[in-house]
């Protein structure tokens, strides 16, 4: 069990960069980005301002700017909707990072040590593990949604997180192919080496694990060519086929259409994508992708209260422009679930140490756009497991295909350090 439990230890250290193939940039942080309709005033905090910092993925070679969106539209709605945190309002320091390189995160560390923040938000940062040192020698709490780097993820030491790990959402699927019955699947990843390791060191195994033959394949980083790539996909027939991360919405739209064109038949997965549903419309119809939160083509299908969050978001992130999408709507979930855990916990004051505590300390706390959480394990800094797989089922409509949350086998996760 040791030698087994250090191969998937290893391969989830390499999903992270995997999980995380987006870049950074610095803004400051009160931008507001847009130009939509007008928001009917709400309760303005005024107090004095909480500082905390972002790890924003705006640099490098594949940015995720619905980041960016998300943080402007969130920012509105906390500051002039809900009366900011216990009437503070949010100042975020906004540092671009850049995923293929830990010296821009070890760069923002020390940026947020010098601009004083009492916490750093993670923007989806595939080089997270390099802050710690920093961030913990001066009492900074990281928070985040997903630890897109397993080895920040791996311990539960000043850091929380709302969503799941990287690894639920792998477990989740495989467990939905296995229950309807489908045994094969083949997923593609650009062809880079943590790509190749997080497919033969974790999700192979978990395949076997479960019954399921898996299949890889890649494609240059740069110019994909997607008919090439969906053929591979097709051959053989596999029951399921398509994407395990994608770096933007384009790439999801463009191999989804390809598979259409060499008539795959098979469910087609496009990670954590929404775009392609409004893109193909009824083209769409039986695709999957994973998500944390609930997303706008589901609406229909969300319990409440996250059906009206879900609207609320929609239309502040709609009023704030730029990129929408999954990275839009994970950002502005976490900072508003910042915002109401640390409003629900009421710290004392607004110190490092005392915001751990207090977002530790939250148990069956509502999540905005998510489940409910309860953080403080003693295993692993995330506060659930508990993930959603889309299907497309109808003209730019999803649903969930279990009817709401999948919870991954607590015995498959505890196999990877600070999954469960």
């Amino acid at each position: 069990m040791g030698s087994r439990s250090g191969r998937i230890a290893a391969a989830a250290l390499a999903a992270a960069c995997v999980f995380s193939v987006v870049s950074c940039g610095d803004d400051s942080s009160s931008d507001s980005g847009g130009g939509g309709t007008a928001i009917a005033p709400g309760v303005e905090a005024t107090g004095t301002p909480i500082k905390v910092g972002l790890f924003n993925p705006s640099k490098g070679p594949a940015t995720q700017a619905g980041v960016t969106t998300g943080k402007n539209a969130a920012i509105e709605y906390i500051n002039k909707q809900i009366g900011g945190i216990g009437g503070h309002p949010i100042e975020v320091v906004d540092c671009g990072i850049d995923n293929t390189s830990p010296e821009s995160t070890i760069s923002c560390a020390n940026q947020f040590v010098q601009a004083g923040v009492v916490a750093a938000l993670d923007g989806y940062n595939a080089e997270s593990s390099a802050a710690m040192p920093i961030l913990t020698s001066a009492g900074i709490p990281l928070v985040g949604q997903i630890p897109f780097n397993t080895a920040t993820g791996a311990v539960p030491e000043n850091r929380v997180f709302f969503g799941p790990p990287p690894a639920a959402f792998l477990v989740g699927f495989l467990q939905s192919l296995k229950q309807a019955g489908k045994n094969s699947l083949t997923l593609v990843n650009s062809d880079l080496p943590q790509a190749h390791q997080v497919f033969d060191n974790l999700l192979t195994p978990l395949g076997k694990q479960l019954g399921i033959e898996v299949k890889s394949a890649y494609y240059p980083p740069t110019g994909p060519n997607f008919t090439a790539l969906a053929s591979t996909i097709a051959d053989g027939s596999p029951a399921a086929g398509g994407l395990m991360t994608a770096p933007n919405d384009n790439t999801c739209n463009k191999l989804a259409q390809a598979l259409k064109s060499v008539k795959y038949t098979g469910t087609v997965f496009l990670a954590a994508c929404t775009e392609f549903v409004d893109i193909l419309g009824a083209q769409a119809v039986g695709a999957q992708a994973y998500s944390p939160v609930w997303l706008p083509p589901a609406v229909d299908a969300a319990p409440e209260p996250a059906k009206s969050n879900l609207k609320i978001a929609e239309k502040f992130i709609e009023n704030a422009g730029g990129t929408a999408g999954f990275y839009a709507y994970g950002t502005f979930s976490l900072l508003v679930d910042f915002a109401q855990g640390l409003a629900s916990a009421a710290p004392a004051e607004f110190t490092g140490p005392s915001i751990l505590t207090a977002l530790k300390g939250l148990t069956d706390y509502q999540s905005f756009l998510g489940p409910k959480l309860t953080c403080g394990k003693a295993t692993t800094p995330n506060c659930t497991t508990d993930m959603l797989l889309f299907e497309v089922t109808g003209d730019k409509k999803q649903a969930p295909v279990s009817g709401g949350y999948i919870t991954p086998s607590p015995e498959v996760l505890k196999l990877i350090p600070g999954a469960a």
